[in-house]
Order: structure tokens, then sequence, then C-alpha cells
């Protein structure tokens, strides 16, 4: 049977009429599109990137013409990957699944077998994907693939051509799941010999924290709101601290490459300078996503790592031990499955960096994110400064019961995940005949605010694509900027004998030396309760 003759004649990329919008909304998709996810029989597919194009499905911000070909070696054939993909939305979708909108959706998937390394497999898919009718000229490939693939596959795609050169009617856009790289030389090169087959407009180098509702909403809250942007300067903020928690560990066979990553590469010189770059970067000249993408470019380059002297006070590294999680039992991290015995990779790491620009002068920034602590928890916490003079005593009550504690100082925290909102701390008049203040909060709610969920950041993110808007996407010389802040420490923790891997217990909030790293500036860590 040929590939022609596997596809059903029934088969339509056109929703049924009366499903059918009668314009499209100024947020969806308003050209044809065939979504190619190379990488198909994956976790990502499965869990994210399949549920969140059902989605975009359901609301309409789909163009009426799509097709999504699953390519991947696995012997699927085109029944059975439909059926893998139906599950998978009914396991993992956010929003009610309906039979008869599964149905229809489901109809416009497809599948390739092809090894990405064989350059015939890509020939034998460009002969598929010649019925115009069925599958739209516009092209995305999303890479959901090893990093050790992306290269290869990115020049199979180029000597097949299908890849359409810029200057053509009919566009092709490229997605490229993190890591980039391993250091700067790294993903230097990889920059270099990617755009050696593409275009930088047609690299989409996706980082999913950009896509969270709650770190757009950064954005919004500082230059949709003329109160709080005059003050967010080093004249009145203390410093920034940012921490991404999680409670698992190595589940879901996540150890071979977590050991080969650890904490700063899988986290810290993606997600969490990314989110520093939303709160911290200037605001560009217009809404552009050159103008966006810029901005935050320069943020990076105005980080400065520790020097080398300092790197055993300013850094901590750590791994966690046997324990208890939630009253069950875990390993250490040197026990989990596939983690070498001897494995010197962190999964913690807590760091302070400073700003050295016009705005911030010298800001200290602390980073910490680590696996098996206390919280699952994303949040910025933006620290002001004292008042200059302490009027009033300062009181913290639990009921009617309150002790004379040291005042607090105003603090602004984004939360990213979970209970997502914005809360700011601030001093308020106790009612009682004395004059003392207490700390109260003013918390802003999403789930209190709207009732509904938020969207998926993979869904915003493979909807901007969709429409070419790369604001969200990470530029290359992004990458490049924020590898040369992590290269100097990762060198240090290489090379340094003095800078020890230290162990903490799960459910805690990591090791003490990253409590004496923040506590040396007379500063503590947020919620660190």
């Amino acid at each position: 049977m040929t590939e022609r003759e596997s596809i059903p004649d029934g088969d339509t990329l056109m929703a049924p009429a009366q499903n059918r919008p009668e314009t499209m909304t100024t947020a969806g998709v308003d050209e044809s599109v065939t979504i190619i996810i190379i990488g198909a029989s994956g976790d990502l597919t499965r869990r994210k990137l399949m549920p969140s194009l059902y989605a975009l499905y359901v609301q309409r911000l789909l163009h009426e013409r799509f097709a999504i070909i699953g390519f991947a070696r696995r012997a699927y054939d085109e029944a059975s990957f439909r059926e893998s993909m139906k599950e998978a939305i009914k396991s993992f979708s956010r929003l009610p699944v309906e039979e008869a909108r599964l149905e229809e959706f489901i109809r416009c998937l497809y599948y390739h077998s092809g090894g990405l390394e064989n350059p015939e497999s890509y020939l034998k898919f460009k002969a598929r994907i010649r019925d115009a009718d069925r599958f739209p000229a516009n092209r995305i490939f999303y890479l959901a693939i090893t990093p050790e693939y992306f290269l290869t596959t990115i020049a199979n795609l180029d000597r097949a051509e299908l890849i359409h050169p810029v200057h053509e009617k009919s566009w092709s856009r490229v997605v490229i799941e993190k890591p980039f790289g391993r250091n700067y030389e790294s993903a230097r090169s990889l920059n270099h010999n990617i755009l050696t087959h593409l275009d930088e407009s047609q690299v989409y180098r996706i980082d999913h924290y950009l896509g969270k509702e709650t770190a757009q909403n950064i954005l919004s809250f500082r230059l949709a709101n003329s109160i709080f942007e005059p003050v967010l300067n080093h004249r009145h903020v203390d410093h920034i601290q940012i921490t991404a928690g999680e409670t698992l560990g190595m589940e879901g066979r996540r150890g071979a490459y977590y050991d080969s990553a650890g904490a700063l590469r899988d986290m810290v010189q993606n997600h969490l300078l990314q989110l520093l770059c939303l709160v911290a970067m200037e605001p560009p000249g217009n809404f552009t996503a050159d103008a966006l993408r810029g901005s935050r470019a320069q943020l990076l380059r105005s980080l400065m790592p520790p020097s080398p002297g300092e790197m055993p006070a300013k850094t901590v590294r750590a791994q966690y031990t046997a324990g208890f999680e939630n009253g069950l039992s875990v390993p250490a991290y040197l026990k989990e499955d596939r983690i070498a015995p001897d494995s010197k990779m962190e999964s913690y790491c807590a760091l302070r960096l400073t700003i050295e620009n016009w705005r911030w002068a010298g800001l200290p920034v602390y980073l910490r994110t680590g696996k098996r602590l206390k919280k699952r928890l994303t949040e910025i916490v933006i620290q002001f400064k004292q008042s200059p003079l302490q009027f009033f005593k300062t009181v913290e009550c639990e009921g009617d019961f309150c002790d004379l504690t040291r005042s607090q100082p105003n603090t602004l925290v984004f939360r990213i995940q979970p209970d997502e909102g914005i809360s700011l701390l601030f001093a308020a008049k106790r009612p009682s005949m004395q004059f003392v203040v207490e700390n109260v909060a003013m918390n802003f709610s999403y789930r209190q605010t709207w009732h509904f969920s938020l969207p998926e950041a993979y869904e915003r993110l493979l909807l901007d694509v969709m429409r070419g808007d790369s604001s969200l996407y990470t530029r290359s010389d992004q990458v490049e900027a924020a590898w040369q802040v992590m290269d100097p420490i990762l060198k240090a923790w290489e090379s340094q004998p003095n800078i020890p891997l230290h162990t903490y217990t799960p459910g805690s909030w990591g090791p003490a030396a990253a409590d004496d790293l923040i506590r040396q500036d007379v500063r503590s860590w947020h919620n660190s309760d």
C-alpha cells in the first residue's frame, strides 16, 4: 500500500460548517497550516502538544484548514496513532472533551514513520504531503526530540527541500525545545549551524515559562499601571529573588536526561533568567517581537556572575538525600533510576547575581531551584527598601495574641504557579488604642477573579508560532547571553575543589548553605516556612 493510499478517503481538513465561526477572531490564526511534530511518539506530544492543539481547536482559534502530522520512528499506522492521541487528549486536556468535537479533530491527524537520521524518510515524507488540498503549504516543524538530533533533523529537512525559503509566499517555521546547548560554546555552535539551514526569522526556540499566563502578566502589570514602574529601580528596590521549587524527583524515567543537565542547566539558564528578564528589563520602545526580545537580551547582557574568588560564597549546589515526601519514603538522588551512583550533578542550586546597568546599579538577584523541595512553587519576589525612619512599632498577630517584631519591608510577589496571582505586602495600623502597625497583604488571585482555567503555556506558544509572533520565543543572542552568565559558574563547579556539593533532606527548602548565601547579606528567603 502506498503512503497516499493509506490516507482514508473520507478525511477532511475542514471542520463541519455548523462548528465554524462566521469570522475568525483577531486572536486566531488567519492562514492554513500543516503542523509536523517530529518525535510524535514521545511524552511531550501526548501530555502537552496534542491536548494544547485540541484546546485551540475547540476554542476556534485554529484556521479552518489545518493538518497535524506525527513523524517518528515508531511503527504506528494512522489508526493506532489517532487512537493513541485520542486517549492522550482525554487524559490531559484542561478543557472538557466532547466526543463529537474530538472526532472532528482526530480526523485531521496523520502519521509518518521514519528515522530521523535517514534522508530517505524525509524524501518519502515530502512526496506524501504534496497533496495541497489535504496538507496546506505553510508548515510548522516542531522538534519534540532530544538535542543530539536537532541539527541532523534540520539538515535533512533542508536537503529534502521541505523548508520554504523566506522569500516564498508559503512559509516554514521550526520550533526547537530546550535544552539549547550545554554551555556558551555549544550554544553558539548550534546557533551557527542551524542558521546555515534556516533564517533567524524561521527559528522558534521555545521556553514554556514565557507562555504561562502569569509570566505574561508581569509586563502588563509593569507597563499598564503607572504607579509601579517608577519605583522598579535601585533607588527603591533592595533585591529580587526568584524561586522555582519542585516536589518531584526523578519520576517518569527523567533521570537519564537530568543527570546530564542538572538544576543550573535545566532551570536557571532558561526559565529563571527569562522570568528575571520580564521583571527587570527596560520597557521596550514598542510592543513588537524584536523590541521585546531586544530588551530581554539587553538585560541578560547586564547580568554579572560572581567572580572566581566569590564562587564558594555566592553559589550553592546540592543533592537530596533519602527521606520522606508527603509521608512517603523517597530514595536519595544517587539511588534514583538512571542516575550514576557517583554522580556530582546538582539537584538543587542557589546563586547570587547582580544587574549592572543604569536602572539597577549592582542590585543583587537571588535565584534558587531544586527537586524534592517543600512545595511546588514558582514565584518572583521584589523586596523594597525599608522606610528611612521607623516611627511605629510593628506587631505580628495570631488572633488576639501579638508580639513585637522587626518591621518588614514592602514586598511585591508574582506567583507564577500554583495559586497564580500577585500580592503586595504593606504595613497598616492595627485597630487598637496603641499606634502599632501590622503587615498585611493585598492579594490578586486569578482563581478568585476569573472562574475559568488558565490556558496552558503550550496553547499560547503554539498559537503564536502559527501567527508568526516570536515575542515569547528566545532569539539566538538571548540564548548566548544567558550561557555567558552561567558558564563561569559551571566552570568553577568543575574546577574549584573548595566549592562543595552539599546535601539536603526531601521536603525541606534545600541545604543550610543556601540560607547562609542570602543571610550573609542580612536578608532571608521569602516563603521558606
